[in-house]
């Protein structure tokens, strides 16, 4: 059998540099004898594998990860050819062999001219690198030009499976060395701290998934006699944190969130009033594959529902699945094995549809897929910064935690994941990681230095692993002269890129609405409810750098005669009748009003600070009522429903000594005059 592939991914697999050598890693393969199979569907020992750098190190043993031939002890030599980026003199090859290394027999450079000049046997031996899973060779003869390898394989010489990861060419004569991608600000040392008897037992402990604000722990435990049902299985339980700075002992969260079977927790949302849970449950008290949500009420929390993803299914053995569920309450991480998957489980993100169900997942692509193990995700507060755990890249342990960023709104593009490091990753599989919305601590499970089964630890985050600072805009959307909270929706939209960020429901029965929104940024907070003008909040953060919590109500006032309602987003050019981009949306909301009561009209009044010229201030805010007017005409309102009003400097409703109070003055309103 015999095979060619194309480029995998992009150049930044097949070039690297390290310590100022340039390393050219093979990107794509010409052919092969045959190739090894791994699970359904999968890519696992398929020959593309061998692509790319390095995905296991300093591990030896089975790796999914690399090509293998289809007989691992086969009598016929096995062989496979592949190109690299571009054309180098040869003075250094590297082969990184999984497996049981030492089954290499033979590698031939192919020159321009298409001929297969031998660089290593085993009778010439191989340099000595301190690694037996790395072959380095030295090619005797300098002028060798060559972009393309075969490597010859003869598997009776070493029994068991015989894998190559990865094949490497250098113009260098130091000796190509690999470690694993560990940010170079990681400190030394990092303390991990157990957090505790309240929350760790001799049992199991695992997934914690910390609120928004750091104030709740919610986590899964096993083997404890105080689960619903057999002892055995996994409940959700949670903890609170006391003023003391300690953890509150652990509380069961009870029915309907846990039955006799397991049960576990993905995320909550921002207000903490929206659970995430693994499975589908059932009247009966039985469940099924699949994702739930529970609300939770003056009562409690509600029975969960599904949350319908479509074309969902998991092809994995044991049916393991993950899910993460993004601040924005409208994007979601799932951890799970698909027909199109790289190996065992992938990464794949579903969005919510208007209908509130979820689209079909979609793969988060081969930067951070593999064809082994991806697991255990959690998106961070800022919405880009992924934390997972993988068992398909050079790691310390059974499953090291990465980190990776979005690099734009696709959810494919992402940059390379960086390992946590040996202070975080253990020689055991490690995962679980949770971050509040400071961003200072970070909580993971680990069975390292635990009381029992998996423990929960504490550590203090590093800045090069910290996700983006963000805000927590936190209120109530209140009645404007009742001052009394009303349901409303609120839209948080991002200002510079008039793009929505977020949009929720506000029930004033279950607390305040609560947004998180990454830092830097301007955004427009809108709150619609019908028989009220929509108002717009700037939220300002494009200075904040830090995490911060700001407290703003919104008030919505009421459609009805003698109502004055100020239009903050119907901005003008500096001392000039000109509206500036972004005005039109706030416009068009009274036009919206206007059509829906035919009979209303309303009167324009425009408003300016008092720095210069009374006169050239008067005429100034004449002119801006009088584009107003005509922004309105021109949509079709009738000229003879819009009066205008001009006050110019007359009638601040702020002092004019600095430029944020005079900016306050510097309105546009209107007043309705007749419903």
């Amino acid at each position: 059998m015999r095979g060619v592939f194309l480029l995998l991914g992009s150049l930044l697999l097949a070039v690297s540099t390290v310590m100022g050598q340039t390393i050219y890693w093979a990107a794509s393969v010409v052919g092969f004898s045959s190739e090894g199979k791994g699970e359904p569907y999968s890519q696992q020992y398929r020959a593309n594998q061998i692509l790319g750098k390095p995905n296991r190190l300093p591990q030896v043993g089975d790796n999914p990860c690399a090509w293998s031939p289809l007989f691992p002890d086969g009598l016929n030599d096995e062989w496979i050819t592949v190109r690299f980026a571009q054309s180098i003199p040869l003075r250094q090859i590297a082969v990184f062999q999984s497996g049981q290394p030492g089954a290499i027999s033979n590698v031939l450079a192919i020159d321009g001219r298409g001929r297969e000049i031998s660089v290593f046997n085993p009778a010439a031996g191989a340099s000595e690198s301190g690694n037996p899973s790395l072959l380095l060779i030295f090619p005797k003869d300098p002028s060798l030009v060559s972009n393309t390898l075969k490597i010859v394989v003869s598997p009776n010489r070493v029994k068991g499976l015989n894998l190559i990861d990865a094949v490497g060419i250098s113009s260098d004569t130091q000796p190509i060395s690999v470690s694993i991608h560990v940010s170079k600000d990681a400190p030394k040392e990092i303390v991990k701290e157990n957090i505790g008897k309240q929350i760790n037992t001799r049992g199991q402990e695992v997934a914690p998934v910390i609120s928004p604000d750091g104030k709740t722990l919610y986590f899964t435990r096993g083997q404890h006699e105080k689960n619903t049902g057999d002892p055995r299985s996994q409940d959700v339980w949670y903890s609170t944190l006391q003023g003391n700075g300690e953890w509150g002992e652990a509380v069961n969260m009870g029915a309907p969130i846990n039955n006799a079977d397991d049960n576990a927790i993905n995320g909550m949302s921002p207000d903490g009033r929206t659970a995430y849970l693994i499975n589908v449950y059932k009247p009966d008290g039985s469940v099924a594959f699949g994702l739930s949500r529970s609300t939770r009420t003056k009562k409690g929390w509600s029975f969960p529902v599904e949350c319908v993803i479509k074309d969902n299914y998991n092809l994995h053995k044991n049916n393991y699945t993950e899910y993460a569920i993004a601040p924005d309450g409208r994007t979601l991480v799932l951890s799970v094995q698909r027909k199109n998957s790289l190996g065992n489980k992938d990464l794949y993100v579903s969005f919510r549809q208007p209908d509130l169900s979820w689209s079909e997942p979609k793969s988060l692509g081969p930067i951070l897929n593999t064809a082994e193990y991806e697991g255990a995700p959690f998106v961070a507060a800022d919405g880009r910064t992924l934390y997972f755990t993988s068992a398909g890249r050079p790691e310390y342990g059974n499953g090291d935690i990465f980190v990776s960023r979005r690099l734009d709104d696709t959810w494919t593009n992402w940059s390379e994941p960086e390992n946590l490091g040996p202070s975080i990753n253990t020689p055991e599989w490690d995962g679980y990681f949770t971050i509040p919305a400071t961003g200072d601590y970070a909580y993971l499970s680990s069975i390292q230095n635990s009381v029992g089964g998996e423990d929960i630890f504490r550590l203090k985050l590093y800045p090069a692993i910290k996700p983006d600072p963000v805000v927590i805009v936190a209120g109530q959307i209140l009645d404007a002269f009742t001052k009394k909270p009303i349901p409303a929706e609120l839209i948080a939209v991002i200002a510079e890129e008039n793009k929505e960020f977020n949009k929720l429901d506000y029930d004033p029965e279950s607390g305040d609405y609560k947004l998180i929104l990454p830092a830097q940024k301007l955004y427009n907070l809108s709150a619609k409810r019908e028989g009220y003008f929509p108002v717009t909040e700037v939220v300002d953060l494009v200075k904040e750098k830090r995490y911060k919590e700001i407290r703003k109500n919104i008030l919505l006032v009421p459609i009805k005669s003698g109502q004055k309602v100020t239009l903050h987003e119907v901005l003008f050019e500096q001392s000039k009748a000109v509206l500036m981009p972004g005005s039109d949306h706030e416009l068009d909301r009274v036009i919206e009003m206007l059509n829906q009561f035919p009979t209303m009209e309303i009167m324009v009044e425009g408003h300016t600070d008092n720095q210069g010229e009374w006169d050239k201030n008067m005429k100034l805010s004449e002119d801006r009522v009088r584009i107003v007017k005509e922004y309105f005409v021109e949509k079709g309102i009738a000229g003879a429903r819009i009066r205008t009003k001009a006050w110019g400097p007359s009638k601040p409703i702020s002092s004019n000594e600095t430029e944020e109070k005079r900016r306050l003055n510097r309105r546009v309103e209107f007043t309705i005059l007749k419903m």
